[in-house]
């Protein structure tokens, strides 16, 4: 048995349409439409380059197979933050100063990594890790 990645990050929110925007225009992952049973009207998933669906957004009506109450914009339990290695750190920060967005940022210097730290639209805290970028 061997971890070999994150698969995706699932967000259930009833921002749909903003919450693929701010992926869209922050992190240049592209939407589409999530594979059947699921319908255009409640789930979309954002694809990074290399073509894979690595955040799912759904609507709080969007049928599960293992389902619980979420509560959009609130505290996600014991989830503290979603971690994504990226490169560009000017150009995402550039684009939050765009958005107005509040972000903080970090050096871990020890490893040669610059880290932002956003929240997107359903107050999910954002990781955004640039190693030597």
């Amino acid at each position: 048995m061997n971890v070999e990645a994150l698969d995706h990050v699932n967000i259930i929110t009833d921002r749909m349409d903003e919450t693929a925007r701010f992926y869209s225009d922050l992190l240049e992952l592209e939407r589409r439409d999530a594979p059947p049973p699921l319908t255009p009207q409640n789930a979309t998933w954002m694809f990074d380059a290399q073509d894979r669906a690595i955040i799912h957004i759904n609507t709080v009506d969007c049928p599960r197979t293992y389902d619980r109450e979420v509560q959009p914009g609130e505290l996600t339990g014991a989830l503290h933050h979603v971690a994504l290695k990226c490169q560009g750190y000017e150009i995402v920060k550039g684009r939050l100063d765009e958005m107005g967005a509040d972000y903080e940022e970090n050096l871990v210097s020890a490893i040669n990594l610059r880290q932002i730290f956003t929240a997107d639209p359903n107050n999910i805290l954002l990781e955004l890790n640039f190693f030597a970028d």
